[in-house]
């Protein structure tokens, strides 16, 4: 025996049927469902009041004032970054180059795009560490010595 199974338009008559007891025992259901949530269940569906602004505090963020003298100051970090910062601030202002270590020898390798950074220094830093440009650190006494090096060049100190 062969059952042939067609595709009719709109719904089975079991889900009309099943649809039809649930909207005739709703208020029941509804019962049930808050007897079992502890009345979660209609606080829920139920219409709430929009949060108001009074008592909220509200923070205005940004990047600080402006230090009233900048000091800069220049700094070799772990990872050998040689940078440029305010010392009052700590922030940032010029990115000079890197350290990199080659063949045991850690030489500077300033910020150009011949050396393959994407933003390369002022063209007045340029020219006042050009000389330094892949000078070995030992030579020059060690890395605090070489940022005191750097920061003398530039007019820091």
């Amino acid at each position: 025996m062969v059952e042939i199974i067609s595709k009719r338009d709109g719904s089975r008559r079991e889900d009309m049927r099943v649809k039809q007891l649930i909207e005739q025992n709703r208020a029941t259901i509804t019962r049930i469902a808050d007897h079992i949530s502890s009345g979660a269940y209609s606080a829920r569906k139920a219409p709430r009041e929009a949060p108001k602004a009074q008592g909220l505090i509200f923070h205005h963020i940004s990047g600080g004032p402006a230090p009233a003298e900048v000091h800069p100051q220049v700094r070799i970090s772990l990872n050998g970054r040689v940078v440029v910062v305010d010392h009052n601030s700590g922030k940032q202002l010029h990115h000079i180059g890197e350290i990199r270590r080659k063949d045991g020898v850690e030489t500077f390798v300033l910020a150009t795009r011949v050396n393959g950074f994407f933003s390369p220094v002022d063209a007045g830093i340029a020219t006042a560490l050009a000389e330094l440009d892949g000078a070995g650190i030992e030579a020059a006494g060690g890395e605090e010595q070489f940022a005191a090096v750097i920061g003398a060049r530039l007019g820091f100190v």
